[in-house]
């Protein structure tokens, strides 16, 4: 029994080495090159050693056996040593697809063939000019868009993060922005330092230096006396939500592009992955729709390409937010003055009817109800759905399964075969959703299927994505499948 404790412990032991030695590596890559290394969908950014075997573990859910770190280290290596742009890369998929088809080859070779159309591109989107952005509100998506922006710091990265507006809110108001930014209850402890220099309204952040511009109105600004230039505007506040009235951050000298991160009423909504290529390099206003539009159209894109749906209904079970009251007072909202974090609270969500604005195919075809819980974030959006074709639970999930490894919708959609996942778990997922596989139910043409999502933080990702694009920075996702 000893001698086999020691041979575990020695496994783990080198192991825990690997793991430690492709960390800074990753980091190198991320920040002088703005490659981002994932393993079946899970970013490696910031991760630690502990997290990264954990995810080589994680590929169990996908594979007879667990993903071997000394083949990703291999391929990572090999990966540093090629001249790379700003790019999305699997390193699971990579490792995997090696060790099945490609032994006869070398890394070097294989990696070559793989990258071979898509190099080119990836160098020309190194030499793009950084796009300044501007976070125009600094709630609860604007501080985690700040966050997600400021993990970006390096010669790699093409999003710079200038300044954000706010309406001043006291004496001591910039030094409050800078402690929410710091600590928050729902994601944790900001990862890194954060300066605050009251006289000059700025905030020191991992070396990004951001700007904080008091303002009631885009009309009383001039971003360019800051040194910003052509900026996105990130609106956060959900004030201005037609095209006149976002239209009006154009008054503002500096300013270049608007994007809302919520819906909007006669500009394009957006869900990254279903019809982000509908956005063009003089699409000045973009939509980047809802959390719950971005959780379910994605999969409900591909269960109708598939299965085709007939009709269906969406039920969400969603986190409070902050226009719900903390304790019952007036609300001009329908139940919304009720307690948030005692009741479960019986309101409209317009996400359903929504989705037909990013994938035209379903219009009038699903309709949607909203139940607040008391939870501070992480939702459920359960679709039933009636079909074209008849299916059984082990192909639906299959073909999930599928989407969610190697589909063009594979950063929106995540896939678990856990059987104790609960909310929390989902704090801080990336991705626009995740499907809980264990949960899905099927009778002949019906489904049921129970999608996750992190409102805040998924959201914000998907966001993210958006701004790339509208910054003509499209970076690929390889390997694509073969």
């Amino acid at each position: 029994m000893s001698e086999q404790h020691d041979t575990y412990l020695s496994e783990w032991e080198t192991r825990q080495e690997i793991a430690e030695s492709m960390i800074p590596m990753i980091g190198k890559m991320y920040r002088s090159s703005g490659v981002v290394l994932k393993i079946y969908g899970r970013t490696l950014i910031n991760a630690s050693p502990i997290t990264l075997l954990k995810l080589h573990r994680y590929v169990r859910q996908f594979e007879k056996a667990e993903l071997a770190i000394q083949d990703s280290y291999k391929i990572l290596n090999a990966l540093q040593k090629m001249k790379l742009g700003p790019v999305r890369i699997d390193l699971g998929l990579l490792a995997v697809q090696y060790n099945q088809d490609t032994r006869d080859l070398s890394v070097k070779d294989f990696l070559a063939d793989k990258l071979a159309a898509n190099i080119r591109e990836i160098q020309e989107q190194s030499n793009a000019e950084p796009t300044d952005v501007v976070l125009y509100g600094f709630g609860r998506i604007g501080r985690l868009l700040a966050r997600l922006l400021i993990e970006r710091i390096g010669s790699g990265n093409k999003m710079r993060l200038r300044a954000i507006v706010v309406r001043k809110g006291g004496d001591n108001d910039i030094q409050k922005r800078a402690s929410l930014l710091r600590r928050d209850s729902v994601h944790g402890s900001f990862k890194g330092i954060i300066k605050v220099n009251e006289k000059d309204n700025t905030i020191l952040a991992n070396g990004n230096l951001i700007q904080v511009i008091y303002a009631s109105h885009p009309k009383e600004i001039d971003y360019t006396k800051y040194g910003i230039k052509n900026a996105l505007i990130v609106d956060n506040t959900g004030v201005r939500r037609n095209e006149a009235e976002l239209s009006e951050h154009f008054l503002a000298k500096g300013a270049a592009k608007a994007l809302l991160t919520a819906p909007g009423t006669d500009v394009k909504n957006i869900v990254f992955g279903v019809n982000s290529d509908d956005i063009k390099p003089d699409d000045k206003i973009i939509s980047a729709a809802s959390c719950t539009t971005n959780a379910i159209t994605p999969t409900l894109k591909a269960i109708n390409d598939e299965f085709g749906i007939i009709k269906g209904h969406v039920e969400t079970v969603h986190s409070y937010t902050n226009d719900q009251n903390l304790i019952d007072n007036y609300h001009k909202g329908e139940r919304r003055g009720r307690a948030a974090a005692l009741n479960m609270v019986l309101t409209e969500t317009g996400a359903a009817k929504a989705v037909s604005k990013a994938l035209p195919e379903l219009e009038g075809k699903l309709t949607g109800n909203a139940i607040r819980v008391p939870t501070p974030n992480v939702s459920m959006a359960i679709l039933n759905l009636r079909l074209e074709k008849e299916t059984d639970k082990r192909s639906l999930n299959n073909f999930l399964r599928e989407t969610a490894l190697h589909s063009s919708m594979r950063e929106q959609i995540d896939f678990t075969t856990s059987t104790e996942i609960v909310s929390t778990d989902l704090v801080g997922a990336r991705k626009a959703c995740t499907i809980d596989s264990t949960a899905t139910i099927t009778a002949g043409d019906s489904c049921v299927l129970y999608l996750w999502y992190d409102n805040e933080f998924g959201y914000s990702c998907q966001v993210i994505r958006v701004m790339q694009k509208m910054a003509g920075l499209d970076f690929p996702s390889l390997p694509t499948k073969d």
